[in-house]
Order: C-alpha cells, then structure tokens, then sequence
C-alpha cells in the first residue's frame, strides 16, 4: 500500500460514479467500506474497480470486531486480503470498537459498533487483534477512534482515549484514522476538552482523518447527546477543530464523510471545497514544509 495524497477525499457512494469521475482532479481519492466489496463479481465491483483506474482508493472496514475478545475471524481476513490484493488501495483501517462476542461456541453479532473499556486487559487484547489482522493482510492499517455515548470503566477523561491509542500505535505498528468528528462528539457528550485530546494524540500516527456531521437529541434526564450520523454538513465547531489539528499536525490527508441522508452531488463537492481550502492554507504554511503527515 502506498499513503494517500495530501488532499481532500470523498466517501463514495454510487450515485456519485458519473459526478466523481467528471470532478477531474476536485477530488483527490475516494473511501468505500470494505464488506460491501467482497462479493465476486457484480456491478457494484466492476464500478469500484473503474473508480481505482481513476483515482486512489482507501478501504474502510466494519466488520474485524478488533475490539472484541476473540480473535478477528480468519475467513473475513481471507476475503479482505483477496480484495486488497486484487485492489491495491492506498491503506486499510478498521475501528477502535467491537461488533462479535463468541460464546460456548456460539457467534453473536452486533450491527454496530460498541466501545472498548480502556483497561491494560483490553490494550494487550486489541493490541494482539490488531497485529494478527495486519498479518493476515499484509499491511499497516489505521484505527479510528471511537465517538462515545457513555463513560465506560477507564473511561474518564480524554487522556484516557488518547493514551489508549497511543499504546496501540506503540505496541502493535498500526497508524490512526482520526475522526474529528468523533472527537467532538465523544468530548461534548463525557465533557472532555477537545483541545487535551488533541495535545494526547500521537501525530506521527495520523494517516487520515474524517469529517462528518452529527445530529443531536436529548436524553432520558433532559440532557443533549450528540450522534455521530453523517447525515450532514459538517458542524462549525467540528471545522474550528479541524484547522486546531492542522495547526498541530501539518496537512493531512482529510475525507467527507456524508453516509445517510445523502446529498446531490453538488452540495457534497461543496463540503469538499470547505476542507480544501483549509488544507491548501496549512500545506502553504511555512511552518509546515513537509509535504503530508502519515
């Protein structure tokens, strides 16, 4: 696998295959989720293997469980390997989070993606997923950071995230996806400091980074929880963050990410142009020389 371009990447959706091959060079790359890829043959495929031809591509997957206390299952590593060597995306990444609990033989499986208490037990069983699943795919991945609804065990500060992270990045080789988003989301919702989480992070370890929007409600007791949905513009708070990280990390590799009420083209391309045009001003800025931070 090879980084991603220093640019402003899409998450792509098919409805957006005639725009985004017409966006000549507005785009630098697009994302896709990984599972919904593995199937042999189809349209679906032959679409994501045309779109490669065009741009580079980064694999995000949903479904390896890392979090989880049985190791990550060998026939979905097997069909990804088969995708990213078939593929050849620039990287791979996965999530700091669990979907599968194995018992007494038997597979639960949980159409989501639920949190990882911060305890050395965890650390050392995450950290081994991780290095068995970039075994079996041959690659470095990234591990995105979760975006958090409730305090678990460990859980109590944004030190405790952070840290977490770069144990893993320490112990097990692998980079970060960092989900700006999912930074303010989880900092609004436990009342961490967004500014301590992004003096935690390892930054040499960023090799990407999501924005995306976020729905708010209110819970049981009054309070306001906000939702990681991706079913929006990208927040003002969540861009004044955004330019927060640059400002510490240098220019990075940065995607929109619009998942449900998906857009026209056009207002998608829009949230791209926001976001490159913030980056251009931090790869323009002399105290940034290097080209990308990955």
């Amino acid at each position: 696998m090879t980084n991603l371009p220093c640019t402003v990447g899409v998450g792509f959706k098919p409805c957006h295959f005639a725009d985004l091959l017409a966006s000549k060079g507005q785009v630098g790359w697009a994302e896709v989720h990984a599972e919904n890829y593995l199937m042999d043959g189809g349209s679906m495929r032959a679409q994501l293997f045309e779109l490669r031809s065009h741009m580079p591509i980064s694999l995000h997957g949903v479904g390896l469980s890392l979090g989880g206390t049985s190791a990550p299952d060998a026939d979905h590593l097997a069909r990804l390997r088969r995708l990213i060597d078939e593929l050849q995306p620039a990287q791979f990444s996965e999530h700091l989070a669990w979907s599968m609990h194995s018992a007494n033989g038997q597979a639960t499986f949980a159409n989501d993606l639920l949190p990882v208490v911060y305890s050395q037990e965890a650390l050392a069983r995450v950290s081994a997923n991780i290095e068995a699943a970039q075994q079996a795919l041959g690659h470095r991945i990234l591990i995105e950071n979760p975006s958090l609804y409730l305090a678990a065990e460990g859980c109590d500060s944004a030190a405790a995230e952070t840290d977490f992270l770069s144990a893993l990045v320490s112990q097990s080789g692998c980079g970060l996806l960092l989900d700006v988003n999912n930074i303010f989301v989880t900092c609004q919702n436990l009342g961490w400091c967004c500014d301590d989480y992004l003096r935690g992070l390892p930054l040499a370890a960023i090799g990407e980074v999501h924005l995306a929007g976020h729905a708010s409600d209110v819970d049981a007791s009054g309070n306001t929880v906000l939702i990681d949905n991706h079913g929006g513009p990208v927040a003002p708070p969540v861009w004044e963050l955004y330019e927060k990280l640059l400002a510490v990390s240098g220019p990075l590799p940065s995607l929109i990410e619009w998942d449900t009420n998906v857009p026209e083209w056009t207002v998608l391309q829009a949230e791209c142009a926001k976001a490159e045009t913030i980056l251009n001003r931090f790869s323009a800025d002399k105290e940034h020389p290097k080209a990308c931070v990955a």
